[in-house]
């Protein structure tokens, strides 16, 4: 019998016994008496029974007891076991390695009351070997406006990891950490320093963070974006590109001011037929449906579409899916097709058979729609 596929564990990826070799033979260069074989066992024994983010709170605990009892002398400890900072030549994507986290956990569990500048300094630190975000939260809750100060600093280091911790720290909605009291005025005056930087991992979170706050507040998104784009501090190119990565949530929901903004006309003169070419679908195999655009004037046209499921006691949900983004031109019909796969045993979305239908949506406005059935 064909032994089933195993399911990929991000946990297993990054915590497993030659990334735990990695963290303690850092540890046993910088921490005298430090030993490698006794934390290497301690920590895999950990493993299995923890989240990942637990695994990080183990780790440290592992880690702490041969470590300084005073947090000014752990500190300066942790610094002395950090591997070399991330290659500050790149522009994105260079996340660094979970397992350094754990100067983190220790700055928040020893250094939050009474250390609070030396545990800042040792979350700049570590920073540029593996982004403080989750760390530097609860400083920020803790000591509002001295953080404040200080990532008003950091929004102008030679580091682009230090940078983009300024905007990634203080996001509203950052996935996995816990949220933060600051936002508002506060927070968006960072990112008044930060939205012109030349590097695309501080620009994405930038983006991301505008797009946490347009979750809340479209309005005040939106007057931000045409505050930047008048200040000129960032390429035309890059701002656009930040622009539509920040209003990404609002075009989906098809909020009026986003879509102006970027150039889709609610009111587009289109004709949108549809047509399905799978009315009854078995569970799993694919929904296949047409898409044919007409319009008597030349248009920038954004084509969504949403699927209406059946849910069960005869309730429905609904989630939108990208299809086109382009021109239409008179005469020139715009056909797009798409072939959905219906997966019947998707881990974040179950199916249900029943009635079902596709929407078409252009420009945030739903102009065509079809039933089908799932059996």
């Amino acid at each position: 019998m064909a032994r089933a596929p195993a399911t990929f564990s991000l946990k297993d990826q990054l915590f497993n016994a030659e990334s735990l070799g990695d963290l303690a033979g850092e540890f046993a260069a910088g921490v005298p008496g430090f030993d490698h074989a006794a934390f290497h066992a301690a920590a895999l024994s950990g493993i299995a029974d923890r989240t990942l983010m637990e695994c990080l709170d183990w780790f440290a605990d592992c880690v702490e007891p041969y470590l300084a009892a005073d947090f000014p002398t752990m500190a300066d400890q942790l610094e002395a076991a950090m591997p070399a900072p991330l290659d500050p030549t790149l522009r994105d994507d260079d996340f660094g390695r979970f397992i350094h986290a754990v100067p983190g956990v220790l700055a928040v569990r020893h250094g939050l009351e009474d250390h609070r500048d030396r545990a800042l300094d040792l979350l700049h630190a570590a920073t540029q070997r593996f982004s403080m975000e989750f760390y530097i939260r609860p400083f920020l809750n803790r000591w509002p406006d001295e953080v404040l100060a200080r990532l008003a600093i950091w929004a102008r280091s030679d580091n682009y990891h230090v940078r983009r911790l300024v905007s990634e720290g203080t996001r509203p909605k950052l996935p996995w950490a816990r949220k933060v009291e600051v936002g508002g005025a506060q927070t968006l005056l960072l990112l008044d320093a930060l939205h012109g930087d030349q590097t695309r991992f501080v620009t994405r979170s930038v983006a991301n963070h505008l797009n946490d706050v347009a979750k809340d507040d479209p309005q005040t998104v939106l007057d931000r974006l045409a505050k930047w784009d008048k200040a000129g501090k960032q390429s035309p190119k890059e701002l656009d590109w930040m622009r539509r990565h920040a209003l990404r949530t609002l075009i989906k929901d098809g909020h009026p001011g986003a879509m102006a903004m970027l150039g889709y006309a609610r009111d587009v003169a289109v004709d949108v037929a549809l047509e399905v070419a799978t009315p009854v679908v078995a569970m799993g195999d694919p929904l296949d449906f047409e898409v044919t655009i007409t319009t008597s004037e030349a248009a920038l046209v954004l084509v969504d579409y949403r699927i209406r499921f059946a849910r069960p006691g005869g309730k429905t949900g609904e989630k939108v899916f990208k299809l086109k983004v382009g021109k239409v031109a008179p005469g020139i019909p715009l056909v797009l097709r798409k072939v959905h796969k219906l997966k019947a045993n998707a881990t974040t979305f179950a199916l249900y058979p029943g009635a079902h239908a596709v929407m078409v949506q252009v420009n945030g406005v739903d102009r065509a729609e079809a039933a089908f059935e799932i059996t």
